[in-house]
């Protein structure tokens, strides 16, 4: 097993696989605030054999320097923490538009979430447990919602807009794909432009995105493995599985949301990679992120 390097290591190990450096106190200061091992990540698409990683000796191409791979690392960062916000407004948005659409639908029966004539059983059978039983052992939801619901209405399950409010995106879309009746689910895939199955297509698209970039994984060469739907976002048939792909559903949704907010979301990226100082990096980003704007 391979031991710890020093920083001084670090640097050495680097330069053996070909890397340059301008600024050996700045590239010190860098690793011992991302980290060797992370910043490798970002200097796999420098190496000479990437995409292999079954052969990988981690030698990098002529020319290849520590700036550009930094380079990389802060393009995916700040893209990273861009694409969080465009998350978080269309993951509200949906909850909004789901709660809203079926509520409204199944109006006499508030907690029609865990209602067998709504539902399949198999989620109402496992709600309790799997979804309501974490609600009420989070102290913050508790002790502002669900435990004073309960005060209240003792045995009884907290109404829809209170109770979806906290669920995560893996459980509104499980709940959405558990409604029984087409009418319900077209009333919250139509609100995007969508039809049943791009909708759910396109929202699970959102939750790997939203929870790759939520634990700061590394995103500018992430892979949709289920493949993209093409119509209505216009995804291009070489996208349908990468980073492009689901900027592209995330700039659609919030396009449905606030033409506004999409073309500033859209400007922001365009900016962020004409900011992309060293043309190594960005050749890296339009080839393997495919991320031209």
């Amino acid at each position: 097993m391979k031991k710890a390097y020093t920083i001084d290591q670090q640097i050495a190990r680097l330069k053996s696989n070909g890397m340059a450096f301008d600024d050996e106190g700045k590239a010190k200061e860098i690793l011992l605030d991302v980290g060797y091992y992370r910043l490798g990540f970002y200097s796999f698409p420098f190496e000479i054999k990437f995409p292999c990683l079954e052969y990988r000796d981690h030698k990098l191409k002529p020319g290849t320097t520590f700036k550009s791979v930094y380079d990389l690392y802060e393009f995916d960062t700040k893209l990273r923490r861009l694409l969080l916000n465009a998350l978080d407004r269309i993951e509200v948005n949906i909850r909004t538009k789901l709660i809203y659409n079926i509520s409204l639908l199944y109006i006499d029966d508030p907690c029609w979430f865990v209602n067998r004539k709504y539902v399949v059983s198999k989620f109402a059978n496992d709600f309790e447990e799997q979804v309501y039983a974490s609600m009420r052992k989070n102290p913050i939801i508790n002790s502002m919602v669900i435990q004073h619901h309960h005060a209240n209405h003792p045995g009884i399950y907290a109404p829809a807009w209170k109770t979806i409010e906290f669920m995560t995106i893996g459980n509104i879309i499980t709940l959405y794909d558990s409604l029984k009746e087409p009418e319900a689910k077209d009333l919250v895939a139509n609100a995007y432009g969508c039809s049943r199955g791009v909708f759910y297509n396109y929202m699970e698209t959102i939750r790997v995105l939203r929870n790759k970039c939520a634990h700061g994984g590394c995103i500018y060469r992430m892979d949709f493995p289920k493949g993209i739907k093409r119509l209505p976002a216009d995804i291009s048939a070489d996208c349908r599985h990468n980073i492009k792909g689901g900027i592209d559903v995330v700039s659609y949704m919030l396009g449905c949301i606030s033409k506004a907010r999409k073309m500033e979301l859209e400007n922001e990226i365009h900016n962020l990679v004409n900011s992309i100082q060293t043309p190594e990096t960005q050749e890296i980003v339009a080839q393997t992120s495919k991320i031209e704007y």
